[in-house]
């Protein structure tokens, strides 16, 4: 009985040492891509970080308006004016959904209110 009990414990130790093994091994892989995702992100927030550096040079106020005068003939620019905005009242909204028309001769039934039971015959009082 003690050989079983002692061949029980064996296997049962064998067992969770090659789960620790297992989970070890697992774990430092799993380290090992959360890592490299790290890196990955640091380097995107960097381009990132140098991509908005560049859009902000780019659209400088001054770089802008000498871009704009230079190429003023050859767009076809036109100044603004006041006349070119319109008004909330000129937009064209669209219309409000027309309700369905109730067939006529249709029985329609009572709307249901919670709680109250609808009367659907009328009891003559006996007395």
């Amino acid at each position: 009985m003690r050989t079983i009990l002692y061949l029980a414990t064996a296997l049962c130790v064998m067992g969770l040492a090659f789960w620790a093994y297992h989970v070890n091994y697992a774990t430092q892989g799993r380290q090992t891509e959360l890592r490299a995702l790290k890196n990955e992100i640091a380097s995107l927030q960097e381009g990132l970080g140098v991509l908005r550096a560049e859009w902000a040079y780019l659209n400088r106020p001054d770089r802008l308006r000498e871009l704009v005068n230079l190429n003023f003939a050859s767009l076809g620019l036109l100044p603004l004016a006041p006349e070119q905005f319109g008004s909330a009242a000129q937009v064209a909204y669209p219309a409000p959904p027309v309700p369905e028309a109730p067939l006529t001769g249709a029985i329609t039934a009572p709307p249901k209110r919670p709680g109250v039971i609808p009367v659907t015959h009328l009891v003559e009082d006996p007395l």
